[in-house]
């Protein structure tokens, strides 16, 4: 006697049991990651899902979006048609992003390698960004070279937040205090006030890439309200380490 395999599930299914299993957002959490990230990489996890990718190989393909896109920023000159393929690489790299660890939750939960994994890319590209920012301006941009400072001190930031984040989860799960992953999350209020700090709103920033001085500005802003963002989260950051002491 011979057995069939199981029929697998439509994507529709797919999405249903996605909705049903995603994890809470983090109090801090922006808006566009809530409500616009998440649900563009729920039907890529779908996708993914129905084509047999492990999570391992959906942070390949958001790797492979998100540093080509990074790549054109450093190496074609700034252009209408350069900002929108940039923009959209990058978008799509943070959804992919968003999608492995959705992935890893239709196959039964995830493992520390995968988790590594996706942390180190994410480091990768926060740093390689701005530095990416930095050689786009300086061979291109004919600017004043106190510019320059800008995308630097935006790399400087946005890596410090981000290990600050990683951090906190990493020494309150050590103390066996639960994770701001863990926590309910917060109002759409919260989440439209932290907007600016959002990756993917920096995604975003870059369809002006080809109007550098209205992009200076944009991206300018949104340095200011990150760097004002991490010196506010790093006192509230130290007080919850001494509450967890």
């Amino acid at each position: 006697m011979t057995t069939t395999d199981p029929t697998p599930p439509t994507l529709t299914e797919t999405l249903a049991r996605l909705r049903g299993a995603q994890k809470g957002h983090a109090r801090g959490a922006p808006a566009y990651s809530v409500y616009v990230n998440r649900r563009i990489g729920r039907v890529l996890a779908a996708v993914a899902y129905r084509f047999g990718l492990t999570p391992n190989q959906v942070t390949g393909v958001s790797a492979v979006h998100t540093f080509a896109g990074i790549a054109l920023i450093a190496t074609v000159p700034p252009t209408w048609w350069s900002g929108v393929v940039v923009a959209v690489l990058l978008v799509l790299g943070y959804a992919w992003d968003s999608a492995d660890g959705q992935v890893a939750r239709l196959r039964g939960g995830g493992s520390l390698a995968g988790e590594w994994l996706d942390h180190f890319v994410d480091a990768f590209k926060i740093a390689a960004l701005h530095l990416a920012v930095l050689i786009g301006l300086y061979r291109f941009g004919d600017l004043d070279e106190v510019f320059l400072l800008v995308p630097i001190g935006f790399s400087i930031v946005a890596t410090v937040t981000f290990f600050g984040m990683i951090l906190n989860d990493l020494l309150k799960g050590a103390r066996g205090v639960a994770s701001s992953h863990a926590r309910a999350g917060g109002t759409f209020g919260r989440s439209m006030l932290l907007l600016p700090t959002d990756f993917g709103v920096l995604c975003l920033v870059f369809l002006l890439w080809g109007a550098l001085p209205v992009f200076l500005t944009a991206y300018g802003a949104l340095f200011a309200v990150s760097t004002l963002f991490l010196g506010a989260a790093s006192v509230k950051w130290f007080r919850e380490m001494r509450r967890v002491d």
